[in-house]
């Protein structure tokens, strides 16, 4: 299946008690499955904002964004069923062991192989000797993977990373974005990352930079 968002003269703010702040207008871009993404840009800009909306966890206060599926428009929730996310702070369950940090999002969708899956996944990864250690057991580069196999357990058509390699040094980064490009390729699933890693936006097909309110393709 083929799944696409797309952004229509979209633009963001919030409101504050100083007034509006204004992130970016008239931003018009599409994100396609299959393909890698990454935006950077400096601190500030709404560089989150955006993986939000294009998440769909939260609707833009100017413009359209549709989602779609074979050219069939999708509501929000029906492309999060189909999302996976990955966050520079892991956000893992800090009550489940790493195998059952992965299988969650399977038990979640009533997947009775979750942990047999789960399993596999923690070979991929590397970390079949730390199945059943908490987060608190394991390093950031470690609870990283497990977070990054928990995203993709589940085969989505997105990935969205929030500045994953934001809390690691360079050569666990290098690991983790090795892990992340690997398995999108794998698995079809299309990788959007907002980052401050040049390296990192590098690797990507389409990178785009953020700034002054204005999103600009570089690469």
């Amino acid at each position: 299946m083929d799944y696409q968002i797309d952004f229509n003269n979209v633009g963001h703010y919030f409101e504050t008690p100083q007034g509006r702040i204004s992130l970016f207008e008239d931003l018009s871009l599409s994100f396609t499955s299959g393909t890698t993404h990454a935006i950077v840009g400096p601190s500030g800009v709404g560089k989150s904002s955006l993986l939000s909306l294009a998440a769909g966890l939260e609707p833009p206060r100017i413009g359209d964004i549709i989602f779609s599926c074979d050219e069939k428009r999708i509501s929000a929730p029906e492309l999060r069923l189909k999302s996976g996310f990955v966050f520079q702070q892991f956000h893992l369950m800090q009550e489940l062991d790493a195998i059952g940090n992965i299988a969650l999002p399977l038990r979640l969708k009533g997947n009775k192989n979750a942990y047999d899956i789960a399993n596999n996944w923690l070979k991929k990864i590397g970390l079949e000797d730390r199945a059943h250690h908490k987060p608190t057991q394991l390093s950031g580069g470690e609870q990283q993977r497990v977070a990054i196999a928990r995203a993709f357990v589940t085969q989505p058509a997105f990935i969205f990373a929030d500045e994953p390699t934001g809390n690691l040094d360079e050569k666990t980064s290098d690991i983790v974005a090795d892990l992340m490009f690997d398995f999108s390729e794998e698995s079809g699933s299309s990788l959007i990352i907002v980052t401050h890693s040049t390296a990192l936006a590098e690797r990507a097909d389409n990178c785009y930079a953020l700034s002054g309110a204005r999103l600009e393709k570089i690469s």
